[in-house]
Order: C-alpha cells, then structure tokens, then sequence
C-alpha cells in the first residue's frame, strides 16, 4: 500500500520498521530503574483458571504487571516531571511526523558517557532535510542486548542539557532514544535533560512556554541495517491516562518524487 504526502513523499506503508521492545516475562525483557521483570499470568478464581491450556477456562485472560518506565519502550509527556498531573494520552493528538534518525557515539566525559550538543548538531546537519519533527538517537555500540540489557546501576550513557536545549530550539517535538533514560542515572534529581527538552522550568509552577503538546521515547532499538536519515514516525501509545504508556514506534521509509 503506498501513500502520498504533499504530492511529494511516497511512503510505503507495507514496509514498517518497528523500533520497539516487546514486553515480555521472561529474562529477556530489559530491565531498568531497580525493579523485577513484568508478571503476565492468568487470572484465578478458586479452582479456575483463566488459561485454556490448563483445561479449565475456554479463553486465555491475563493480568500484565509492568512499569511503562523501566520494561521497555515507553513514550512519556512533561507530566513525568511535574507536581502537576499531565497525561501522555492527552498530550500526544497526533501521531505521524517526519523524522531524523541520527547515530553517535557518545563521548567519554570523566566517569560517564555522554551524548553532546555538537554531535546531535553534526548529525542533524549530516543527514537529510530540515523539517523534522522528531528526532531518533541511536547509540554505539548498538548491540542486540539492548533488547535484554539490565540497566539498573549500570550507569547507562545519557544526553547533555547542552543537546537537550539544541533539539527543543530546533523545533523537534518528538525526541525518541535507544537508552532508559535522556538523563544521568543518578543525577541527585536533577533531571537537566528532560527539563531541557520540555522548556520546564519550575517542576512545582509550570511555567505557561513549557512544551506540553512534546514527548520523549527511551528504551527504542534501531537494528544496524536501518540506514540513518529521514523517515515517517508513526508514534503509537495505549490509551493510558499516566504520565507515560509503552509505545510502538514504527517508521517508514520516505521517496522523494514528482509528480
């Protein structure tokens, strides 16, 4: 199935690249901010239980206990922050934008790694055109145990308030990253680069230019075969009334044409 946008991008909808982590409950899920793998099991009544293969129950009925923060992919709003509560479901309205897929490789900066406002710059000058609307970050190395990777007190890359503050002027509503977090892991609080992206300025008086209709996505994976450049973001969350919902999201690839 092809689509035409503006009489000048075909996209190719029969071809999704999805960047998404599926949750699971197994070892295998990825895992951050100190907490146990997702629990999918049936429900129990008594001797009932909501699994066909058990032989008592002619559907498959499961309760699912995750954190959309630390199992998996997840798109979350400025209400992640805020003393107020702001919902990623109210937030995000739309939900296919242009996007840049940038990689770097962040750099050593005393104990930590960090993604900086010159690469990001680099990256975005380098590749494509200038009308994104969303900006994905793959990391190096990029290998496939960031599908499984156990984060928690590892002390994981993170991006500096420098980039945050260069994607927020470059207009970019969407940042989308392939780490558990676009800040420091143990920051004292401080959440610089999140703060940074969504222009807060005070966690408790939200300040009327902070950007609320903007999200942030972590814990994505973008396979090595995916080139860098422009694409489609179709940007997909559950209907959660929280601060944030696990997400899928998907992109496409974009022609150029005239017609």
């Amino acid at each position: 199935m092809l689509a035409v946008i503006d009489n000048q991008y075909q996209i190719d909808l029969s071809k999704p690249i999805d960047i998404s982590i599926p949750l699971t409950n197994t070892e295998e899920n990825p895992i951050a901010w100190y907490i146990e793998k997702p629990v999918i099991e049936p429900v129990v009544f008594g001797d009932w239980i909501g699994k066909v293969s058990e032989g008592k129950s002619s559907t498959n009925f499961n309760n699912i206990f995750f954190n959309p923060h630390g199992h998996g992919t997840h798109t979350e709003c400025l209400g992640h922050i805020t003393n107020d509560f702001y919902s990623i479901n109210q937030s995000l309205k739309q939900f296919f934008f242009f996007s840049r897929l940038v990689t770097v490789a962040p750099e050593k900066i005393g104990e930590d790694f960090v993604i900086t406002k010159e690469q990001i710059s680099n990256a975005l000058n380098i590749t494509g055109s200038s009308h994104s609307q969303a900006i994905i970050i793959r990391t190096l190395p990029n290998q496939e145990d960031k599908k499984s990777k156990k984060y928690s007190n590892t002390n994981p890359p993170y991006l500096s308030e420098e980039a945050a503050v260069f994607i927020r002027e470059s207009e970019i509503q969407h940042l989308l990253i392939d780490l558990p977090s676009v800040d420091r892991e143990h920051d004292e609080g401080k959440l610089l680069a999140h703060k940074a992206f969504w222009n807060v300025k005070d966690t408790h008086n939200l300040n009327s230019d902070a950007r609320f209709e903007a999200t942030i996505t972590e814990m994505i994976f973008v396979p090595n075969e995916i080139k860098d450049g422009d694409y489609l973001l179709n940007l997909q969350i559950a209907s959660f009334e929280n601060d944030a919902s696990p997400s899928k999201p998907v992109l496409y690839a974009i022609e150029t044409f005239d017609i």
